[in-house]
């Protein structure tokens, strides 16, 4: 009987057997798109592990000091409701975004098999965990470790919160 040894108890289980069965058992579809919800995404994630890349091109295609992606085969993403708009940001990517609310949902090589989809566009960024920075010799330091800074709550911040109120009848989700 397969898993178990001569015995007649269960057999070890092999390292390598073990990482792929907690390889599929992390397999799992996640969902994400564009703050207007014009695109939107499903795509198979495998594993929780993302990086942040510090590189000039992805600081100017999103407007922050670092982008945090998830790297995905392109073939595991399948874009629902409408495709994005993709903007060839440099002679060897492209990014796709959204034209109706300019939201950045990733990037990836012309010529590539993967791709990368930005973290904050997934409905649960939280899943997520950075293992790695990418193009660190354009890193901001002053922007890589925020953790010391003091930090305020949106309802703690009345001028924000009363507009949300006003406008929505509660904060944002």
């Amino acid at each position: 009987m397969e898993g178990m040894a001569a015995s007649g108890t269960p057999a070890p289980v092999l390292p390598a057997r073990r990482a792929r069965a907690n390889a599929l058992a992390m397999a799992q579809i996640m969902t994400g798109g564009c703050q207007c919800r014009r695109i939107r995404y499903r795509v198979r994630i495998d594993d929780d592990q993302a990086y942040l890349c510090h590189c000039h091109y992805c600081r100017r295609a999103t407007g922050g000091v670092s982008i945090a992606f998830k790297n995905v085969k392109q073939s595991d993403v399948a874009w629902e409701e409408a495709e994005p708009d993709w903007y060839q940001s440099s002679p060897i990517a492209h990014r796709p975004f959204c034209s109706t609310c300019g939201t950045p949902l990733g990037f990836a090589f012309l010529d590539g098999e993967n791709m990368d989809l930005t973290v904050g566009s997934f409905d649960d960024p939280g899943y997520f965990r950075p293992v790695s920075n990418f193009s660190i010799e354009t890193m901001l330091d002053a922007w890589s470790d925020t953790s010391h800074l003091p930090g305020k709550r949106l309802e703690d911040h009345a001028p924000v919160a009363d507009r949300w109120m006003k406008s929505l009848g509660k904060l944002p989700d």
